[in-house]
């Protein structure tokens, strides 16, 4: 069969003429210029959506996703107030949908132990008063809390005492409140020995060695922990001649008015006084002269304060000598301006100093002339006096009196007397006086 031509042959794709339209309504084909190649594959806008992105779609179509907070927008608007500076409380879960950890709570514990520490000081407002003086009161070192400054060991005799200090209450913590001896030398620091030189038959290797032996002696009858505590001084008698031994062993042995072993060592009852914190301030000089045919003649002159707390009989021992003028040789325990009412005494917390000056002079013979004993010291002179220790107690001990335990007996009728001041003689009057201070 025949095939019938077309009386006008119909144009190809691609046949037509640029802006051409093969519909012929005149329009351009907008593919007409589109290439399938690998450059548009590449730039197209639609790309296939990955794992994760269809799963969190299909989450979030039944459970929408909630702002966990932290980003913001300009578009949000202000920032919400506050109230007493806690921000809002932050959702229970995060924005996949997953529990938030819960943070640890502080506030609630902090609150606790604060009330715990209020109600222990309610119940001990005596310690958290002596706390706080000790800290931030009177009680600082100096009225400006600044360090207390150090005084050297005298090396000649003061023209003046100690300046005032307030009359603080000394305590555990700080047992030299209220002293001007917070800033003395401690201990050995205090017995600075001049320089040797050769005095008559001694040379100068043998003055040394003599003011080596005193300062021996000074520390062992003096400072001790063991004789302070009442311990017998056998290190201090070993140094003794036979002589002046004999004489310190029967005061020990048999202590009395005439034959008081105070006067030759430094001894607390440990039922009644012990030493607080092992220190004691020491204040003076030693020196020596030529003693003519008879040697070298060599002086000391020292005041010692001794800091105490009460023993665990204090209380008692200080009751059974109520009624009595509870004194010392030239001082008293109570000093004036630091007297508590009974509803001050806070117990054992605090604690008193008792002041003991000594005034000694050591001889040391010409071993050609005199029969001696080698190395052995011999008193030529002794005076001491003692301040806050009771008086008429010939036991053998010192007996410092403390302010929570007092006891109102006769008032003292002797003289006044500064027991720091060491611009004067030691001139014992042998009356039960009172100290201007301890």
């Amino acid at each position: 069969m025949p095939i019938a031509e077309d009386p006008e042959p119909r144009p190809r794709r691609g046949d037509e003429p640029d802006g051409s339209d093969p519909s012929g309504t005149g329009e351009k084909d907008p593919f007409a210029d589109l290439v399938l190649d690998e450059e548009f594959i590449r730039s197209a806008t639609v790309k296939e959506q990955s794992g994760r992105t269809r799963m969190l779609s299909a989450r979030w179509k039944h459970t929408p996703p909630v702002d966990p907070g932290g980003r913001r927008s300009v578009n949000d608007g202000p920032r919400p107030k506050r109230r007493f500076g806690r921000g809002p409380k932050p959702p229970a879960v995060d924005a996949w949908g997953a529990p938030r950890p819960r943070r640890r709570e502080w506030r609630a514990p902090l609150f606790v132990t604060l009330t715990v520490v209020l109600v222990l000081a309610a119940l001990n407002l005596g310690g958290l008063r002596d706390w706080y003086e000790d800290h931030y009161g009177r009680g600082s070192s100096s009225p400006s809390g600044a360090a207390v400054p150090t005084v050297a060991p005298e090396t000649a005799r003061p023209t003046s005492a100690p300046p005032a200090t307030p009359a603080d209450q000394p305590t555990v913590d700080h047992p030299w409140k209220g002293s001007p001896a917070e800033g003395w030398p401690t201990s050995l620091e205090s017995f600075e020995l001049p320089p040797a030189k050769a005095v008559g038959v001694f040379s100068a290797e043998e003055v040394a060695a003599q003011l080596q032996s005193v300062k021996a002696y000074l520390t062992a009858a003096n400072l001790d922990p063991g004789v302070i505590a009442g311990a017998r001084p056998e290190a201090a008698l070993a140094m003794l001649d036979s002589q002046d031994r004999a004489s310190a062993v029967a005061a020990l042995d048999h202590p009395g008015k005439g034959t008081d072993p105070t006067s030759w060592f430094a001894r607390f009852d440990p039922r009644e006084a012990a030493l607080v914190g092992g220190a004691v301030k020491v204040q003076g000089r030693i020196g020596f002269e030529e003693d003519g045919d008879r040697g070298v003649l060599v002086h000391t002159d020292f005041t010692f304060v001794y800091p105490l707390q009460p023993g665990p009989d204090a209380e008692k021992l200080a009751s059974s000598r109520r009624g009595t003028p509870d004194t010392a040789p030239g001082g008293t325990a109570r000093p004036v301006g630091l007297t508590a009412p009974a509803s001050d005494n806070t117990g054992s917390t605090w604690t008193t100093r008792t002041i003991i000056r000594k005034v000694d002079d050591f001889r040391f013979y010409d071993p050609q002339r005199y029969k001696v004993e080698a190395k052995k010291l011999v008193f030529a002179k002794t005076q001491w006096d003692a301040g806050n220790s009771a008086c008429d107690v010939y036991d053998g001990f010192l007996h410092p009196r403390f302010e929570q335990f007092t006891a109102h007996g006769p008032a003292p009728t002797g003289p006044t007397s500064d027991p720091y001041d060491r611009s004067k003689d030691l001139v014992p009057t042998g009356q039960c006086g009172i100290v201007s201070r301890t």
